[in-house]
């Protein structure tokens, strides 16, 4: 097929396309504008239709006030002809009396623990209805009996009386009535006079909707159905496919209010009300009912007095089809015409088009192979000459971006070369596997930590990881897949020739556009010679602080001797020995003893076991071990103890050095005497004990530097002892806090964790371990 064909069956297939999208779209608008313009009549006719009902539902409503007006009357008569006492009257006297009056009969109800029932009648079947579930009804009754004005809004209310609308019976449903209800207080019963006549249902229909919906299908044949639809009780389970429900038969909550229901479909017009209601606007359905294509339209109405109910018109999809049929036709005709004419201007127009097009055609070709001069000639401006610019402004184009093209590619090269060459110029081991473990590549460096050749290890997976350590690894990558952004971790790696190494191993996860992980990347660090010389300078630390506290342990001696000292000299001026005094002096030597071991610790550790112990009984030992020392000094020691026992775990020896440091600091610090407060008590999970001084304080400058060594306030201080009770706290997962003012004295704070109630703790804490706290 030649090119000026193909140019012509393109131009009438353009052509022939255009028509059938504006036949498809003048379609589509005539049927928009159809289903708009019967939205708009249905919409109009509903709200007719709605107004005509409130209307007639006015004059009823006139009519139902002049005959509660009678019945009021009659009540009031009935009343005065009647016993206040129910049980004084009968239903045969109620019977001739509503002959009397002119009503068609009389109930009397009365007021149960929890109901309003029909107890005398007129009318036998009356006798025994329960109103409980008669909704406002009900309510109207309750607040007759309850002599207040009855709240509902429906009905007439008047003094101490009310009646209802019209409404079906509910002994005689077949009959439409007029209640009316009297209750003035002097009774014990409420009155219900009430009219039943065929001529009362028979006004009540000629004034009910019914006639209004036939004269409007009258008016408007292609309506096919009105519907009055209640939304409250529509689409209950008692109600039947035609509308109709044995249950809610009232004119008050009958499904439909008015018109029939023979189109109905009650799940999808259930939707369709629901939310014509929501939107307050009318919704407009297709349906097929019956074999017939319908337009069904849900139409809210809410009118002062009615209260929002929907309408429903349903008209003869054919109306619309019969339209847009026609003006389908009229269009098609009209097309064929234009046709024919296209498809010979079109023959001609390829003509003189493909001229150009060849030249165009053939330096395409040219540029395809690489070869962009010289440009087309120009001979035209119309828009195969724009063409041929624009095909020559391309050509130029392509010649420069093919130029930069190549300059990048170069560029590209060498940036890679030099990225390999700074990969393999670094000291730290790289090396990418895929996510099974394959190694993708590895730097010089690998080659070098490991042992294993980049020809050997590509492609092939290898074993790094030792078996200690290979769970581990495992969780490690299994977390970077989650995106977990992980530090170096130390681990140990193997060497081709499985030897063990410590590396500091840092792992990434290379991902694709979309965030799938592809690949590992692991950078690897030799840290053998690096943790060599920490260890070395943690011997070097641990030394030092052994020198730091053997430095300490005159200090720590001269307490226990201090006590040891006062003891003897007071025995001397007594003349006399005291056995406790002996005890006490004792119990010194040995702690002087324990307090030696202690310091061995650090130079050859041995086990500390932890005990429970009650610090109520530690503090009363310290106390009793420095009351002689105090009183020396003119110092009272007072003590603050909570009843409850206060159970740490500790080393009771440790725990005593530490608040004989404090006491004895305390002492030194009140030259002048005074009082040292010894405070206990429990806080949550923890056991507080503070002891308070009276001395001459610590200015704030100094208190930050308290602990360290060989700092000290004290003229012959060390400053050791504080720092070997402050750890001797942490050892004891404790806390310790030092508060002062000058010339108001001291507070020190200590927490510890209380002990469980479960027992003894089955833990050993060794030398080493105290060595790190």
């Amino acid at each position: 097929m030649s090119i000026k064909t193909k140019l012509s069956a393109i131009i009438f297939g353009s052509v022939v396309l255009i028509l059938v999208l504006n036949l498809t779209l003048n379609s589509y608008a005539t049927r928009s504008n159809m289903r708009s313009e019967i939205e708009r009549n249905m919409k109009t006719t509903a709200m007719q239709i709605a107004v005509s009902v409130e209307q007639s539902s006015y004059s009823s409503k006139y009519a139902e006030h002049l005959l509660a007006q009678n019945l009021q009357t009659v009540a009031i008569l009935i009343s005065q002809q009647l016993d206040p006492d129910i049980a004084n009257v009968t239903n045969a006297e109620l019977k001739a009396l509503a002959t009397k009056v002119g009503v068609s009969n009389i109930s009397l109800l009365v007021r149960t623990k929890d109901d309003i029932v029909v107890q005398k009648s007129s009318d036998s079947k009356e006798i025994g209805l329960s109103t409980k579930g008669w909704g406002y009804w009900y309510t109207a009754f309750v607040d007759l009996f309850e002599g207040r004005e009855v709240s509902v809004s429906q009905g007439e209310r008047m003094e101490n009386f009310w009646s209802g609308p019209f409404e079906y019976s509910s002994s005689n449903p077949e009959f439409i009535e007029k209640w009316g209800y009297y209750y003035d207080g002097h009774s014990n019963y409420l009155i219900d006079p009430y009219i039943r006549s065929t001529s009362i249902s028979d006004y009540v229909r000629i004034m009910s909707p019914e006639e209004i919906v036939k004269q409007t299908m009258k008016v408007n044949p292609d309506i096919l159905e009105i519907t009055g639809i209640n939304p409250e009780t529509f689409g209950l389970p008692t109600m039947a496919a035609d509308g109709t429900d044995k249950v809610n038969t009232k004119l008050r909550n009958r499904p439909i209010k008015y018109g029939t229901y023979r189109f109905g479909d009650v799940e999808q017009d259930k939707i369709a009300i629901k939310e014509a209601l929501e939107k307050k606007e009318p919704v407009m359905r297709d349906a097929v009912v019956r074999g017939e294509k319908v337009l069904k339209s849900f139409i809210p109405v809410d009118l002062p007095g009615s209260g929002a109910y929907v309408v429903s018109v349903v008209i003869d999809y054919s109306v619309i089809s019969s339209v847009i049929k026609e003006q389908l036709w009229n269009s098609i005709r009209s097309s064929v015409v234009l046709l024919a004419v296209f498809l010979a201007g079109s023959y001609v127009l390829a003509g003189f088009i493909i001229r150009p097009v060849q030249a165009i055609l053939t330096k395409v070709q040219d540029v395809s192979r690489g070869k962009f001069e010289p440009p087309l000639e120009v001979g035209s401006r119309d828009e195969l000459g724009q063409l041929t610019l624009r095909i020559n402004a391309m050509t130029r184009n392509l010649a420069l971006h093919t130029s930069r093209l190549r300059q990048t590619l170069e560029e590209n090269r060498k940036v890679k070369e030099h990225l390999e060459s700074v990969i393999n110029g670094t000291s730290d081991a790289i090396h990418t596997t895929d996510m099974n473990g394959t190694v993708i590549s590895v730097n010089r460096a690998f080659e070098e930590l490991y042992g294993w050749k980049e020809t050997e290890v590509v492609g092939s997976t290898i074993c790094l990881v030792p078996d200690s350590v290979l769970k581990e690894e495992e969780i490690r990558l299994q977390w970077l897949i989650k995106g977990v952004q992980l530090p170096p971790t130390e681990t140990l790696h193997l060497k081709r020739d499985g030897t063990v190494i410590e590396v500091s191993v840092s792992t990434s996860v290379i991902c694709d556009e979309e965030g799938k992980p592809l690949s590992f990347v692991h950078v690897s660090r030799d840290m053998t010679e690096r943790n060599r010389m920490e260890e070395l300078l943690r011997q070097s630390e641990k030394l030092t602080t052994v020198g730091q506290l053997a430095a300490g342990v005159a200090h720590e001696i001269r307490n226990p001797l201090t006590t040891l000292r006062g003891f003897l000299q007071l025995q001397r001026e007594k003349n006399m020995l005291v056995p406790l005094h002996v005890d006490l002096m004792l119990s010194e030597l040995e702690r002087i003893n324990l307090i030696v071991s202690e310091f061995l610790i650090l130079a050859k550790p041995q086990a500390v076991r932890f005990q429970r112990k009650d610090v109520r009984h530690v503090l009363h030992d310290v106390i009793n071990l420095l009351d002689s020392q105090a009183h020396l000094h003119n110092i009272e020691v007072k003590d603050r103890f909570e009843v409850s026992p206060a159970m740490v775990h500790c080393e009771e020896n440790q725990l005593k050095q530490v608040f004989i440091n404090i006491i004895k600091n305390g002492i030194e610090s009140m030259s002048s005497g005074g009082t040292i407060t010894l405070e206990q008590k429990r806080i949550g999970d923890s056991i507080v004990i503070v002891i308070i001084d009276e001395g001459e304080g610590i200015p704030e400058n100094i208190l930050p530097k308290l602990g360290q060594p060989f700092f000290s306030n004290k003229e012959t201080g060390t400053g050791l002892g504080l720092m070997i009770s402050q750890r001797i706290i942490q050892a004891h997962k404790g806390m310790m806090e030092i508060e002062s003012q000058v010339g108001q004295g001291t507070s020190v704070t200590i927490v510890l964790p209380a002990a469980q109630e479960s027992g003894e703790p089955v833990g050993e804490e060794t030398g080493e371990g105290k060595e790190t706290e």
